[in-house]
């Protein structure tokens, strides 16, 4: 275990004392209309990072009030422009991609390297392809067949207005990347509203932007709990859509309060990935694949392979190397150069996945290894060590709700078609993996998933590029890709009378 003697960057402890005005409506960093705060923590240590503002209804309403006045300057700006300026904020994304990683870390606890190589490489990624998609977005013209006279039918791509963008605390910056770069691309605006656990990224991306040439009042920000200011984004009437990153329970409250403006909406909710292991698999990459797809970010990830499957034929050999390698992972703080895995997000959270440790073992399954809380120097921040649960059941609690924590379920299964079928039978639907050396069946079972990512021979990799979002219970609407920046438009058909 490693120790927690970290020191902070002086030109971060300047940035956190500054962040109670965290609230950013067009130029202006302000604090809660009505004085109201809240702390954000390191969760390796408990010690208080920063207090930022607790924003609520009349914060929300003057952020949309902002965005509804960029918007029209915003989306008459020129493709080409509109796109040199979002490129521009990739490149001083990627200027400030040290800091920012740090500033990710001590946030949300995850080791600095997943900060840095995952979350804040990708995010410079992200900016600079919606970028480069402004000049690209157009209509079609349309064969048509009027009853009457000839005419020139077209389409053409038009923004939603304003968006309300709700991320979560798990990858606070990059999430909240995939819908604001996109939205903007398309010429939309957009309020942003972090988790209360971790909006310090968001902050510091804000003021970036700013300083790169993004326009003020185009995206704006509010803290603040998910029950006050999340809420009266999802309820204000001017704002067109919101995309949504979090869980299925939260998603569905979103859907009932959206429902008087009938807003669109983009749910990215919760899942219990199934990835499967068929005895022809190079095992060794493999096992390392499934820590990979359990243990990245202390399991606090929407697509984790939270479910391994494991044919019967190697069972014992892919599970000896699980429990090598899972019982030499490395705790500590993220800034620490030795860690492998960090705390979870907050208290609640591991008290949460104890919960659900006490219920596999209460419902008959093994646990091989881990859940438990580790003392000495970490024993004051949110930390627990990595579990593998073997002797697992289908219909066990572990092996059906989404856990969000370091947490393994080993099942063994005997054929494919098996595999596939206990694969389904989950109410979720986001993301699976498949490890074969069979072409013939990996094209076969990523066919057969009821799943929005199918990932063969690896597992939890993302690009700019490729569509991301579940089946299911997992929602509805893609972030990432073409689809998603379609998402943030809207088909307008025009018709010309030739005759």
């Amino acid at each position: 275990m490693t120790t927690l003697s970290i020191d902070i960057p002086e030109t971060l402890q300047t940035f956190l004392r500054g962040a109670s005005a965290s609230i950013v409506i067009g130029a202006d960093k302000l604090g809660a209309a009505d004085g109201a705060e809240a702390v954000t923590t390191d969760p390796a240590t408990g010690a208080v990072l920063a207090t930022i503002a607790a924003g609520g209804p009349i914060d929300v309403a003057r952020a949309v009030d902002a965005a509804s006045e960029a918007f029209e300057h915003w989306r008459r700006l020129s493709p080409a422009a509109r796109g040199r300026i979002l490129l521009d904020v990739a490149d001083a994304i990627e200027a400030h991609a040290e800091e920012l990683a740090t500033l990710e870390t001590l946030d949300n606890g995850k080791p600095l390297t997943e900060s840095l190589y995952i979350d804040i490489g990708l995010v410079s990624q992200i900016w600079r392809y919606f970028g480069g998609w402004t000049t690209k977005l157009g209509g079609q013209t349309l064969p048509v067949s009027p009853p009457v006279g000839e005419a020139l039918v077209y389409t053409q791509r038009e923004p939603l207005g304003v968006i309300g963008a709700i991320v979560p605390w798990n990858f606070p910056l990059l999430i909240a990347s995939w819908k604001v770069a996109p939205a903007l691309a398309a010429g939309n605006t957009v309020v942003l509203k972090p988790s209360e656990h971790t909006s310090l990224t968001a902050l510091r991306l804000i003021e970036i932007a700013l300083e790169a040439g993004l326009p003020p009042g185009v995206l704006n920000m509010v803290t603040g709990l998910g029950s006050s200011a999340g809420q009266a984004l999802i309820e204000d009437p001017r704002v067109a859509k919101v995309s949504f990153t979090g869980s299925t329970e939260t998603g569905r409250r979103i859907i009932t309060a959206s429902a008087p403006s009938i807003k669109k909406l983009t749910l990215e909710l919760g899942g219990k990935s199934a990835n499967i292991v068929f005895p022809d698999a190079d095992l060794k990459a493999a096992a390392q694949g499934a820590l990979a797809a359990i243990f990245l970010n202390q399991g606090q990830v929407c697509c984790a392979g939270s479910r391994l499957f494991v044919h019967r034929d190697v069972r014992d050999e892919l599970l000896a190397e699980l429990e090598t390698a899972t019982r030499a992972i490395e705790l500590g703080h993220g800034l620490d150069d030795s860690t492998e895995m960090g705390p979870l997000v907050s208290a609640t959270q591991r008290d949460r996945v104890e919960g659900f440790l006490r219920a596999g073992t209460q419902e008959g399954a093994t646990l091989l290894c881990g859940g438990q809380r580790p003392g000495g120097a970490l024993s004051h921040g949110h930390f627990l060590t990595p579990a593998i649960f073997t002797d697992v059941d289908d219909a066990m609690t572990i092996a059906t709700e989404e856990i969000f924590g370091p947490v393994l379920s080993v099942l063994t299964f005997d054929d494919e078609a098996e595999a596939v079928r206990r694969a389904n039978a989950s109410a979720y639907g986001l993301a699976a993996g498949v490890w074969t050396d069979d072409l013939k069946r990996a094209h076969r079972v990523a066919r057969e998933l009821q799943a929005g990512t199918v990932w063969v021979n690896l597992y939890n990799v993302l690009d700019p590029a490729a569509p991301f979002g579940g089946y299911k219970a997992s929602g509805y609407g893609r972030d990432l890709g073409e689809e998603s920046l379609l998402g943030f438009t809207q088909t307008k058909s025009v018709w010309i009378g030739l005759d």
